[in-house]
């Protein structure tokens, strides 16, 4: 592949070749230090039973060869039930029907097609040197050219954008025209914030009665860049992990996430977002999603966790640096109690208990709030959080 001359098309990527498949097998974990006393108090927690098998798209010689992709090992992950020996493919569960599609992301953001990107919007440049930034449909036709060589077999559906914050101009023979005045071809935008989803709907598992779908992502924010300096490495962020179908709420671990790529164009780029798909450990994700549904969290401590998240906030510095980061505000902490109630997915059970799963996709669900540019890392604090919770001292 001439990675200088990336594949721009969006069209789906269908498989010609059968899958392999892996058991995920249930064995006894060691725990680890928790943060559970520092915000709930009472009970101790279960420990969960699993085993983490190998990565799913691990190189046999464990290198990674950015000058020539290497196709990878697929796995799909399989629904298992109690018995090992029956195992029942994913799409035996309930289709994509049965789920109502919501953005990943809504805070101010509008979703856009790629087409709007790439004809409509100008590209901003260094205005030292007049240098062009990577613009946000060139980031996402190379993430695009990255998963073709990284899921050669997979299909690939069309990305989700959102934008934010837009940048109105106008062109120079409009200078001295009033707004009304204006024809559209005298009108420039570009948006400052991005973030765009690409599904890889074949490889599926299911955590707690949820559907889960491999997905690749990632922010651009030209916030977070000098644009009046001259042109110096571009900031992204990038990440591969799962979505849940039920709420369309992503899932986030350390090794799927890169919070700060830094990149001088875009062949460093590609070369970046291959390697970080290939280290990215998908079954040991899953086990963890799946081990936060063994344990849960009594009505009287998800209150503890609801008032010590908001006492968070007002801690002194020097405090909270000695105890694990909590990302979310007073709002996100707001939706987290009503949902405790009401959201129909993740909501307490009769008792009013909760488990950890649920827990941290209130946590996810209270993100879609937040702006582009910390969005992805207050996913992966919830993740992060979630399991702090569940480990016992």
């Amino acid at each position: 592949m001439d990675k200088q001359n990336f594949n721009n098309s969006t069209a789906t990527v269908d498989s010609n070749t059968s899958l392999n498949y892996k058991h995920l097998v249930l064995e006894n974990v060691n725990r680890k230090n928790p943060i559970s006393d520092i915000f709930i108090s009472d009970g101790d927690f279960e420990d969960a039973k699993i085993f983490y098998p190998s990565k799913m798209n691990e190189n046999q010689n464990n290198q990674v060869d950015i000058s020539e992709p290497e196709t990878k090992n697929i796995v799909q992950a399989f629904y298992l039930d109690n018995n090992l020996d029956s195992q029942v493919p994913i799409e035996h569960i309930p289709n994509d029907i049965d789920y109502v599609p919501s953005p990943f992301i809504i805070a101010n953001t509008i979703e856009v097609p790629l087409n709007h990107l790439k004809n409509d919007c100008i590209i901003p440049v260094f205005s030292k040197d007049n240098e062009k930034t990577i613009s946000h449909q060139e980031f996402i036709d190379v993430v695009l050219s990255a998963i073709q060589s990284a899921f050669p077999y997979q299909s690939i559906s069309v990305p989700e954008i959102r934008v934010s914050h837009q940048i109105k101009g106008r062109t120079p023979d409009a200078i001295h025209l009033n707004v009304k005045e204006l024809l559209e071809h005298q009108k420039t935008i570009y948006y400052e914030r991005m973030a765009f989803i690409i599904k890889i709907p074949s490889i599926t598992d299911v955590v707690n009665g949820n559907k889960l779908s491999l997905t690749v992502g990632g922010v651009r924010s030209y916030n977070l860049e000098n644009l009046y300096n001259k042109k110096s490495f571009e900031k992204f962020k990038f990440f591969i992990g799962f979505q849940n179908k039920v709420c369309c709420n992503l899932c986030i671990s350390t090794d799927g996430y890169l919070e700060e790529m830094r990149v001088t164009g875009t062949q460093e780029l590609y070369s970046k977002a291959l390697k970080t798909m290939q280290n990215y450990n998908a079954e040991n994700h899953l086990m963890e999603m799946k081990e936060l549904t063994y344990d849960y969290l009594s009505e009287h401590q998800f209150a503890q966790l609801i008032g010590r998240s908001r006492l968070y906030q007002h801690l002194p510095k020097i405090e909270k640096q000695s105890i694990p980061a909590l990302n979310f505000n007073d709002s996100h902490i707001s939706t987290m109690a009503k949902d405790y109630y009401e959201d129909k997915n993740f909501c307490r059970i009769e008792d009013g208990s909760i488990n950890l799963w649920n827990v941290h996709n209130l946590f996810t669900q209270a993100n879609k709030s937040s702006y582009i540019d910390t969005f992805l890392d207050r996913n992966l604090n919830a993740f992060e959080f979630s399991k702090g919770l569940q480990k016992n001292s």
